[in-house]
């Protein structure tokens, strides 16, 4: 596989939930994947404040880190060639953006060019309950094609920790991204 194929931009804001982020990274790079990470300063508060990580922690999990006002790296152009963008956690200010096509920041502008390339762009969304705005954004960007990936743990397997839980939610995203490697935990059935 080309190494422009095996890009993986990750954007995180600051949504709850920066242990997806840290998890979803580390096993992106153990897969072999070069990482772009866009990370805005909410997501790096929520990273400090939830994990104790700063930001030079944060960008060490990734190849190439940008800063949000950066609009013209190279993430920003369609010729920049990614397999997918995941932003996670989501929050519903960069949801509400995507939706409605406001590159106003360089992770909304690589969320929108996967888009418009017709790349994988996986919104890893947090928030609870949801009002109609956050609904309807949704379903904006789903019809325009990227996927809504809540981080909705699965107890069907019976996780006994905080990590067996967030561990198979990363894996369900690494294998919808088709990283080799991923190991979901399946419905055995009844």
């Amino acid at each position: 596989m080309a190494a422009s194929s095996r890009r993986v931009v990750v954007g995180v804001t600051g949504a709850s939930g920066a242990i997806y982020a840290v998890r979803l990274l580390e096993r992106l790079r153990r897969a072999g994947r070069e990482i772009h990470l866009v990370a805005t300063s909410a997501g790096l508060l929520n990273v400090h404040h939830e994990l104790g990580l700063n930001r030079n922690a944060l960008e060490a999990l990734a190849d190439v880190a940008y800063k949000p006002a950066d609009v013209g790296a190279a993430i920003a152009s369609g010729s920049f060639a990614a397999d997918a963008t995941v932003i996670v956690p989501c929050s519903m200010k960069s949801l509400a953006a995507i939706a409605n096509g406001l590159s106003d920041n360089l992770l909304t502008r690589a969320a929108d060019v996967a888009l418009k390339e017709r790349r994988k762009l996986v919104l890893m969304v947090r928030e609870t309950p949801l009002n109609l705005a956050h609904l309807r954004n949704m379903t904006s960007v789903t019809e325009m094609g990227a996927i809504v990936f809540p981080p909705l743990p699965a107890f069907y397997h019976r996780p006994t920790t905080i990590e067996e839980m967030v561990a198979d939610t990363t894996e369900r995203v690494l294998a919808l991204l088709g990283v080799e490697g991923a190991e979901p935990k399946p419905w055995p059935g009844l």
